[in-house]
């Protein structure tokens, strides 16, 4: 008899683990522990989801006929750990061997490969997570080919790979990348469909109970939790994905707008990332939509790169660079996180409203999160690592496999421009730009040194000043400094984008 160690992100049918093992003689282990629940404050939705989703799993895995044992959450336990629940069932059953599927944490998996085997005296057999496109061993070979590891080679080769929107190995279209046709502001029209809600059957209404009562120091609101907990509501959230909103994701991905939390965006991440849903499925879908002339090329093309692109890229760097990677720190950051990033309370408009959806639901989209809140927070010169720990705590859908390269490349630049070739800085002009929360804000985004300037603007000009020795002769960056060049207030710039810093709490 073998044991297979079940994950709260591994929570597809045809894992690795439940394909290799035995449901006639084999037995399945989850459990609900302490120290994944902690290690972070985690938003109480994303601990709902994950627990719920278990317990959905589980209980579908008894009905296929599958021996599982199930430890749920008790804050009390001397089961704290995984190790912990694999120990108690060793003195119950005599298993020969503990199977896992590659977990997506280098710190429990570091674990698991050098030390659960001597501590627990039985043999740990670890296998490859075949849910993703790209190996790490695959990724590992693409990446000792290029000396520049830019997602946009990896992706062109990955759509090569699969096949996504080729045609005799050319891209549909004629062009890679519809990137540049992707960034529309809306403004009313089209409409908006309406979110997609799922009845909270008795599991998930137990669950959000034990979450409102063991976990209410952690930040965030499970009152109006919605997301879906079993695979067969997963797929009826990318039905509705398809159905409604993707013929019109691709013009809408980068807006944002006041009051509105999820516009055109698909709300999957949740669900690929904790195992409801797998990425080729979700690609499938939106090809086809794409086929039957459902959903335009620019859409299915921004979509599809998201994932086949962006998702399996930031996986394979994150393995290929750890741990090392986790302690980037190039720009040798080292301010506070300023406190509104934990109760919301700032007059920034832009920056409320992404805090307001992010406690509401656990979710903001990846222009909120890369443009508003990190963006602010390069630009304020925040600890990487105090940052990195907000993502993985607030979001849904924040793994550290995906959560840590997109903060510390993609954000703040620590990693020196291994993700990005250039910093993903911004002035409160592009925020201007791409939604309509300055017109709600009582900072002026028109001014850069007065009392009520728009803060992006004098900090975004401090950044490229105090980093110049860094960044002005990166070729993707020339225009910024001839313009930095022609300023005649850079003084007052310094002066006012210092003053903000010395009372960022205040903002």
């Amino acid at each position: 008899m073998r044991f297979g160690l079940i994950l709260g992100d591994q929570l597809h049918h045809q894992l690795a683990t439940l394909k290799f093992l035995d449901r006639a003689q084999d037995v399945i282990l989850m459990a609900e522990v302490l120290e994944e629940s902690t290690y972070v404050a985690h938003h109480p939705q994303k601990i709902a989801l994950i627990f719920s989703a278990m317990r959905h799993f589980a209980k579908e895995l008894k009905a296929q006929g599958w021996r599982v044992r199930y430890h749920p959450f008790q804050r009390n336990s001397r089961i704290c750990k995984l190790i912990d629940f694999v120990h108690v069932q060793q003195q119950l059953l005599p298993a020969t061997v503990l199977v896992i599927t590659h977990c997506g944490e280098y710190r429990l998996q570091h674990d698991i490969e050098n030390h659960w085997s001597s501590q627990l005296q039985l043999p740990v057999h670890c296998l490859d997570d075949d849910r993703f496109f790209c190996s790490p061993a695959q990724f590992r070979q693409w990446a000792n080919r290029y000396h520049t590891l830019r997602m946009e080679y990896f992706y062109r080769e990955m759509r090569k790979q699969t096949g996504y929107l080729m045609q005799q190995q050319q891209p549909l279209g004629k062009q890679w990348n519809y990137d540049s046709a992707n960034r529309k502001t809306w403004s009313g029209k089209p409409s908006l469909p309406a979110p997609l809600r799922f009845k909270l059957d008795q599991i998930d209404l137990d669950v959000i109970e034990l979450v409102r009562r063991e976990f209410p120091q952690h930040m965030g609101n499970v009152a109006n939790f919605s997301w879906a907990t079993t695979r067969s509501n997963a797929l009826l959230a990318l039905q509705h994905f398809i159905a409604n909103n993707l013929p019109h994701f691709g013009d809408y991905q980068d807006a944002m707008v006041y009051g509105e939390d999820s516009l055109f965006h698909s709300l999957l991440s949740p669900y690929l990332n904790c195992g409801l849903l797998v990425a080729k499925e979700v690609c499938d879908a939106a090809e086809a939509a794409y086929h039957s002339g459902h959903a335009p090329l620019n859409a299915v093309e921004g979509f599809i790169r998201q994932i086949l692109g962006w998702r399996e890229y930031v996986r394979g760097i994150y393995w290929l660079r750890m741990p090392e990677y986790a302690s980037s720190n190039v720009l040798n950051y080292s301010a506070a996180l300023p406190q509104f990033y934990w109760t919301g309370r700032t007059k920034m408009t832009c920056m409320a409203e992404c805090f307001r959806n992010t406690f509401d639901h656990g979710y903001a989209h990846h222009i909120q999160r890369l443009m508003i809140t990190g963006n602010f927070a390069l630009l304020s010169g925040v600890d990487p690592q105090q940052i990195r720990e907000w993502y993985l705590a607030v979001y849904a859908d924040a793994y550290e496999w995906v959560e840590l390269p997109n903060t510390l490349g993609m954000v703040m630049h620590a990693d020196g421009g291994l993700l990005a070739s250039k910093p993903y800085a911004a002035s409160g002009n592009y925020i201007q730009k791409m939604s309509n929360y300055c017109k709600h804000c009582p900072y002026n985004v028109k001014t850069r040194t007065e009392a009520d300037s728009c803060p992006f603007n004098s900090l975004y000009w401090y950044f490229m000043i105090r980093h110049e020795g860094v960044f002005r002769s990166n070729p993707r960056m020339g225009m910024i400094y001839q313009q930095l060049d022609k300023l005649q207030d850079k003084d007052q710039i310094i002066t006012h984008a210092q003053q903000l810093l010395s009372q960022v709490n205040e903002l």
